[in-house]
């Protein structure tokens, strides 16, 4: 597509058929997001929320050039249905420890946006589930409080545990779960992104 999100160092997380729309989900590309974005105005100008107000920019510009509608996870309430959509695109999937993890970037998937394009764009082949192949399946392990499971996310937990010793490496390098995922590991988020992410959910 033109121009290739690539410029934005963003990738086309995957793509499904929605009404009489295509939705295109876009998020990091890696290696190389961290040190594009925080090359960008926004994350110098110390105004609140840098990384949404930079994905609303360059996503806005591509969907203007594209011809579609951009869309975010903050529009709302209601807010537009990410983690359906990222389902159905057959690229994403739940894990065994109840977040979604993506065919390329495992549990660290985020989405940075979506464009609506209309008509039906030709959709590429489903990817397989990386947990069906993952024998050891790590991230049911990691986290230093099991406040991951199928059964729901104990952010309580999780926050408790980030508070008594911020030094420890959950927030210097990002979730312990999401780390210990094979595929999260071969996709080239840096530290510092991780680091980012849980000082603005801390």
């Amino acid at each position: 597509m033109n121009p290739d999100p690539e410029t934005h160092a963003l990738a086309i997380m995957g793509m499904l058929h929605d009404g009489a729309d295509t939705v295109l989900l876009l998020g990091p590309h890696e290696p190389g997001f961290w040190a594009h974005f925080t090359a960008q105005p926004e994350y110098a100008d110390g105004a609140p929320d840098p990384l949404d107000r930079w994905s609303k920019r360059a996503i806005g510009a591509l969907a203007s050039a594209w011809g579609g509608v951009a869309v975010f996870p903050s529009d709302g309430p209601p807010y537009p249905p990410f983690q359906d959509w990222a389902l159905r695109s057959g690229r994403a999937f739940v894990s065994p420890v109840g977040m979604l993890v993506h065919d390329h970037a495992g549990l660290m998937i985020s989405f940075r946006g979506a464009v609506r394009l209309p008509g039906h764009l030709p959709l590429p082949a489903p990817a397989a589930n990386p947990c069906l192949t993952c024998k050891e399946q790590p991230c049911r392990s990691a986290c230093p409080v099991s406040a991951l499971s199928p059964t729901g996310y104990d952010v309580p937990a999780c926050r408790a545990f980030l508070s008594r010793d911020p030094r420890q490496d959950c927030m210097s390098q990002g979730c312990a779960a999401r780390r210990a995922c094979p595929v999260s590991q071969s996709y080239g988020r840096l530290d510092a992104q991780s680091a980012f992410h849980m000082r603005a959910f801390h």
